[in-house]
């Protein structure tokens, strides 16, 4: 799909956007809002950012209303995987949901180098999951089998890997790594350059976007909706609900639910050092400036953002037992971040049956699934329905009874 060609009024709207965007950078609080905007999409990290720049494509003006620089940001906290293997085991359509996206995102890197200028380094050589032990191996083997089970073979493909076979494409690799499972359709991406890519691109499209503007209520009218913040208020046609875990709140305000669970994560980041790692996995990425990141701890119960030493030293034992070269490596950040996630995991897309330009949109995997969001669901936002195929995640899966 090539990119619509920019009105007067889209330019007027991107060159307020970028002007607003630098009055943010330079600490100053934007302007009023004004401008005739299509659709209002609260939430400005990676899935908001993605779902305007898909309706700036359908050819609607969105306007991007974002929060605080301070807020507990999925977005800047993340691993940055382009993540299909294993996901999905007892939930079919999720796993081939995440591989029609990881399929999409040389496409999705494409637009975002063809409109920005910016390349988000995506890295699609594939991935490994390193096991420790041989349960581990069994279990990560058993997951597989059941996900290329469940979707009659048509998941992403995979090999079952052994110490040797591994040693022979990965040779820094540990001693005490069993094996592992390895998936080409696995990959990548520079996580800060991709968020700046999407930011860079909503402006050049004609999208708006306000910093500093949290909506903290919607109300619903007979023809649109009105939102709410210490900025002031705006009525928009339609609303697009993607602000992480924010969500949780906003959606019932318009008929809609996004039932969240606590779950933190933990990320640390080395110096920058010769590459050795050019693939991906679940704990462990080298990134293209060279630094490596390491991370998958998970706390539950907490609404501290501090990062806690005891998970780093074992997030950092884990790595050094699968590269054992990281022993001589320097840890430079340490940051803890809240993921975005759903009740069983599963991403949220739904329709109000009681408001229908009202959208909710909440996921864990916002990387991943960035290119489902710009090319699939976006154009079906801006066609006024989401598709039949997406009922699978609406929210009224929670409504079944765990016996069902």
């Amino acid at each position: 799909m090539t990119k619509p060609a920019a009105t007067a009024d889209m330019a007027t709207a991107g060159a307020a956007a970028a002007a607003a965007a630098a009055a943010a950078a330079a600490g100053d609080r934007p302007a009023p809002l004004r401008g005739d905007w299509d659709v209002a999409v609260v939430g400005g990290g990676l899935v908001g950012a993605s779902i305007a720049l898909g309706l700036c494509r359908s050819g609607l003006r969105p306007l991007v209303l974002d929060g605080e620089d301070l807020d507990l940001r999925a977005s800047r906290a993340n691993f940055a995987l382009v993540w299909v293997q294993g996901k999905g085991v007892g939930a079919p359509h999720y796993a081939l949901w995440s591989k029609a996206s990881a399929e999409g995102w040389p496409q999705l890197a494409a637009l975002l180098r063809e409109t920005t200028g910016i390349d988000v380094s995506l890295n699609q050589r594939g991935a490994f999951s390193f096991a420790l032990s041989q349960g581990e191996l069994d279990r990560y083997r058993d997951e597989m089998e059941r996900v290329a089970a469940e979707t009659a073979g048509a998941a992403a493909p995979y090999e079952v890997l052994s110490h040797n076979e591994l040693r022979d494409r990965l040779p820094a690799v540990g001693p005490e790594v069993v094996g592992a499972i390895y998936s080409p359709a696995d990959g990548h991406v520079n996580s800060l350059r991709l968020l700046r890519a999407l930011h860079a691109a909503l402006p050049a499209l004609g999208a708006g976007y306000r910093a500093h503007h949290r909506v903290e209520r919607i109300e619903p009218l007979h023809a649109g909706f009105r939102l709410f913040g210490p900025w002031g208020d705006l009525v928009v046609p339609r609303v697009v609900i993607a602000a992480g875990t924010g969500a949780e709140a906003l959606a019932p305000m318009v008929g809609l639910r996004v039932p969240l669970t606590r779950s933190k994560g933990q990320v640390l980041v080395t110096e920058k050092c010769e590459p050795f790692f050019d693939y991906a996995s679940a704990t462990i990425r080298q990134t293209d400036e060279g630094g490596v990141m390491i991370g998958d701890s998970e706390e539950t119960g907490t609404d501290s953002i501090a990062a806690r030493a005891d998970i780093s030293a074992v997030l950092a034992q884990r790595a050094i037992r699968v590269f054992p070269r990281l022993a001589d490596v320097n840890v430079v950040r340490s940051w803890a971040g809240f993921r975005v996630k759903t009740l069983d995991g599963l991403p949220v897309y739904e329709q109000s049956a009681r408001h229908p330009g009202a959208f909710a949109v909440a996921c864990h995997s916002g990387v991943t699934l960035a290119a489902a969001h710009a090319l699939t669901v976006a154009p079906q936002i801006a066609a006024g329905a989401l598709a039949p195929d997406l009922a699978v995640f609406a929210s009224r899966r929670f409504d079944v009874p765990p016996s069902a």
